[in-house]
């Protein structure tokens, strides 16, 4: 079978937006039916049971389920007060507090929808009462919800390292340092925003003056435990006391305690809830990974992988040019694909030509995963901008162009760690 027609049915059927798993089953099983390869429709059904059998990806759902008892417990509103503390009084403070928490949620659900939804219920309404423009206030959170991704525990990071063969405690360990690079750049242009745009210094200060008469000492009593979670989470990874995947389950122990007992701002009769609102997400993941899983096979057995390298590295070798169209190409599928299901489609496509150039498969995990996290800020499908969108009912291509200047910043970090390895590498 031709491996240009194989590539353009996959473009096709995405694009008309057949649903991603029958896609990846379908394509796995046409080889077979043009008598291309023998490898039926049993072979394919033991590839996405293998793909299912993984260890690492079992994580997955805990940390999704983590997540999710973590924005019932309301933890994104202690850590909004706590930072907000520090940085309230400053020009753009209470935005750079916004950004700021998104970095923090990061690092405690490891998803970007799950980061926008949990803290832009509670920033978006306050920063507007504050005398921010709506949309200005609801295109910080889209974009920097997409940190979800980047700043470990992250679940793309998991998909990616199944995909990849590669070690996702070395993928969480490379994406601090990018994580951080990024959220630091959306405070830069809040605080160009805010110099431009002006703001109301009277209000800002009359609740800035109300979080501190609360004193350092209780907001800190107050947020310990939503501050310890990523301790608690990342320490015991890069610690060594646990995989990855042991600490997914220690990260669901830990939230029903804070939530449950400390915060007491969850019940146990919601529970049930939670669990099932976590099956109900993962399931529609774990088909897409194990259909994936089996149409990676089948390109495997054909060798599409080494002759797509093979052709590109036959038209150049420069590895700057290589890097650039690699980019462009992660970007425009990140507008249109899901982020898993990217993932598992150009991992086994792409890395061989970047692991050809010289490119250590952890640091091109990072690089993948910040272009996918653009995507998702980006239409027709990015899914921070249906979230976002959805909670402000703000259209969905006003708040678009509202989060151009922030992505210009985030598409200069991504820039910056793709030509800057030590950014991934300097912690691994």
């Amino acid at each position: 079978m031709a491996i240009g027609l194989f590539l353009l049915l996959l473009a096709v059927f995405l694009v008309i937006s057949l649903p991603v798993g029958g896609v990846f089953g379908l394509l796995a099983m046409l080889p077979n039916l043009l008598g291309g390869l023998n490898y039926g429709p049993s072979d394919v059904v033991r590839g996405m049971f293998s793909g299912m059998n993984s260890f690492t990806l079992l994580a997955v759902p805990l940390f999704m389920v983590s997540g999710m008892i973590m924005a019932e417990g309301g933890l994104s509103k202690r850590l909004f007060d706590f930072f907000a503390y520090f940085i309230g009084n400053k020009r753009a403070g209470f935005p750079c507090a916004v950004v700021v928490t998104c970095m923090f949620y990061a690092a405690i659900s490891g998803s970007s929808p799950a980061t926008v939804s949990a803290v832009g219920a509670m920033t978006i309404p306050f920063l507007v009462e504050m005398g921010y423009d709506l949309v200005f206030a609801t295109s910080i959170v889209t974009v920097a919800g997409g940190l979800g991704v980047i700043i470990p525990p992250s679940i793309s990071y998991i998909v990616y390292a199944a995909a990849a063969n590669t070690s996702p405690s070395s993928l969480f360990i490379a994406g601090i340092i990018p994580g951080v690079l990024i959220g630091v750049a959306l405070m830069v242009y809040c605080y160009i925003y805010c110099i431009r745009k002006g703001e109301d210094r009277e209000k800002l200060m009359a609740n800035y003056q109300s979080i501190r008469a609360k004193g350092f000492l209780p907001l800190f009593k107050e947020s310990f435990w939503a501050l310890l979670t990523p301790v608690v989470i990342l320490g015991c990874i890069y610690s060594g006391i646990c995989s990855p995947t042991e600490a997914a389950v220690i990260s669901v122990i830990y939230g029903l305690l804070v939530c449950i007992f400390a915060y007491k701002t969850l019940r146990v009769k919601d529970l049930g809830r939670v669990f099932v609102s976590g099956a109900k997400t993962y399931v529609n993941i774990l088909f897409v990974i194990a259909a994936a899983n089996a149409f990676a096979r089948v390109m495997t057995l054909l060798r599409y992988p080494q002759t797509i390298s093979k052709a590109v590295l036959s038209v150049t070798d420069n590895k700057i040019v290589i890097l650039l169209l690699m980019n462009i190409i992660m970007l425009v599928c990140g507008m249109i694909i899901d982020n898993i299901p990217n993932i598992m489609i150009l991992t086994p496509i792409l890395l061989p030509i970047a692991t050809a150039v010289g490119v250590d498969p952890v640091h091109f995990g990072i690089i993948m995963t910040a272009n996918l996290a653009i995507g998702m800020v980006t239409p027709p499908m990015g899914i921070n901008l249906f979230v976002a969108s959805g909670m402000t009912k703000i259209p969905m291509i006003k708040l678009a162009k509202a989060t151009v200047p922030f992505l210009i910043a985030f598409i200069l970090c991504l820039l910056l760690i793709t030509f800057c390895p030590p950014l991934s590498m300097m912690l691994v």
